[in-house]
């Protein structure tokens, strides 16, 4: 039985995949959320085994640039056999903080050295700019970053690209 290229196959994941923990070329686990059938027959059942591969990675910048996590199906287990198949990515992203950042550490230096110049005059200004630049700086790299969690048992779909032969028992 072929299943045609354009099948949509859903699977629940069997661990949770996030920005922070996974690395490209991690393999993954999930079961089939829903049968696929083909004509009306049940090819794969719902529970059956199925694998993937985080194809990319990359943890939200500190300050520019944004998180990104695509993943992919490799393989359907069907009555102890495994097919290989080429499906579609699920991918998320999260866009980075960019001008936020610079506002926030130059708002910061800023502030500083207004405090620094009433506290001390002008060296007094000189070390709070600095202080204070570092204090804004240090608030943005703690402010908005996020990592992109998929959380174990989250259902996905993949698109299959390439038809799937799967011999019958």
């Amino acid at each position: 039985v072929t299943i045609p290229k354009g099948t949509v196959v859903s699977v629940r994941l069997g661990q949770t995949l996030s920005t922070k923990s996974s690395n490209a070329g991690d393999q993954f686990t999930a079961t089939l959320a829903e049968p696929i059938e083909v004509d009306g027959q049940t090819i794969a059942p719902a529970g059956a085994r199925a694998s993937g591969t985080v194809a990319e990675a990359a943890p939200l910048g500190r300050f520019k640039g944004g998180a990104k996590l695509r993943i992919s199906l490799d393989a359907i287990t069907v009555s102890g056999k495994r097919y290989p198949v080429q499906t579609t990515s699920v991918a998320r992203a999260e866009s980075g903080k960019g001008k936020r950042t610079a506002v926030i550490a130059g708002g910061g230096a800023r502030l500083g050295a207004v405090i620094g110049g009433i506290a001390g005059g002008g060296k007094g200004a000189a070390i709070g700019l600095l202080a204070g630049g570092g204090a804004g700086t240090a608030g943005a790299a703690f402010t908005g970053n996020k990592d992109i969690v998929i959380p174990a048992e989250s259902i996905l779909s993949f698109k299959l690209l390439q038809p799937v032969d799967v011999t019958q028992q």
